[in-house]
């Protein structure tokens, strides 16, 4: 089993509760509220831990948000290797109305890194065993453009360690132009946006995730489609699982479970099929709870069982296992 790593730039400590509804003015009167850790490759790592595997949390943190931010993950068993910085560490709000059922997440602004907390995290990822996996996922924070990711996977990827990127836009094209990556989970949007053209069919998304593979960009392309579950594509071919319809409590980190269960998979030497159908089973197992908590290693494995037995859509070229 490969060790796995997650590098989160933007960290956030999450406070979730609900209130009865959400009108403009008054006082709303919540319940107590509950904190957890956020940030993309923070829930990343915390997704594998959940799931019964290992993983170390490489982040940022400042102020007393930070610190409790630390001490959560120390408490779910999560790793960490923490630069200390000069800005608080953001706190985020998800606020769940009961009268209606839907859910406002209030986002901050990441703290901003100075170039010597960058470079101070750079020095971690590139202290790292050769040959491990990293996942980099999450937004970028203040004083961190894209030409300052993409040197840190450059860096990274020369130091032996097989890079997964999460993430969309113009630090996901940017990443991509370097080549080589283990693997990327755009959605369909964030394909299309992508490649600057509408995917209209099934066909479409295959072949804009098919080129991306072709040119060696990336090793492997999985595409969330929503309810249609996901679509992966490597140089052997595709294949696509779509979930069982579930009663969703809340979408926040389910794919960053994804690509925790992913991660573990790729970790285990696992082919795409294996990868793709767990992945699927993690994202769904998240939507079944409030608020931002996480999937569970029990309602994952019930799901990935129901997949394995009923739900295989299509594949090229793949032998489901």
């Amino acid at each position: 089993m490969l060790q796995i790593f997650t590098l989160t730039l933007a960290p956030s400590l999450d406070c979730a509760t609900t209130t009865p509804r959400i009108y403009p003015e008054g006082k709303l009167r919540c319940t107590t509220p509950v904190f957890e850790p956020g940030g993309g490759g923070i829930n990343v790592a915390r997704a594998i831990v959940h799931l019964g595997g290992e993983a170390s949390a490489i982040f940022p943190t400042g102020g007393p948000t930070g610190e409790h931010l630390a001490e959560l993950l120390k408490q779910e068993g999560v790793g960490t290797d923490t630069v200390r910085t000069q800005d608080w560490t953001r706190q985020n709000l998800h606020v769940h109305a009961d009268n209606s059922g839907e859910q406002y997440r209030f986002v901050m602004p990441g703290a901003r890194l100075t170039e010597s907390e960058l470079e101070q995290l750079l020095d971690r990822v590139l202290k790292l065993p050769s040959g491990s996996i990293l996942v980099i996922s999450g937004s970028l924070p203040p004083g961190c453009d894209v030409d300052k990711l993409t040197h840190l996977v450059k860096q990274s990827q020369a130091n032996g360690l097989r890079c997964i990127i999460d993430s969309s836009g113009p630090a996901l094209d940017a990443c991509l132009k370097l080549g080589s990556l283990a693997l990327v989970k755009p959605n369909q949007n964030e394909l299309s946006a992508l490649i600057g053209r509408p995917l209209e069919s099934p066909d479409d998304v295959y072949n804009a995730a098919s080129a991306l593979v072709k040119k060696g960009a990336t090793e492997r392309v999985v595409v969330s489609l929503g309810p249609q579950g996901a679509l992966g594509v490597d140089h052997k071919g595709r294949i696509q699982f779509v979930p069982p319809p579930v009663k969703k409590m809340s979408t926040v980190g389910a794919g960053d479970s994804m690509v925790g269960a992913m991660a573990l998979k790729l970790a285990a030497g696992a082919e795409l099929d294996e990868m793709v159908r767990y992945g699927v089973a993690a994202g769904t197992a998240a939507t079944l709870n409030h608020g931002t908590r996480l999937c569970t290693r029990e309602d994952t494995q019930r799901l990935y069982d129901y997949i394995l037995q009923s739900n295989m859509v299509s594949h090229d070229n793949i032998t489901p296992k």
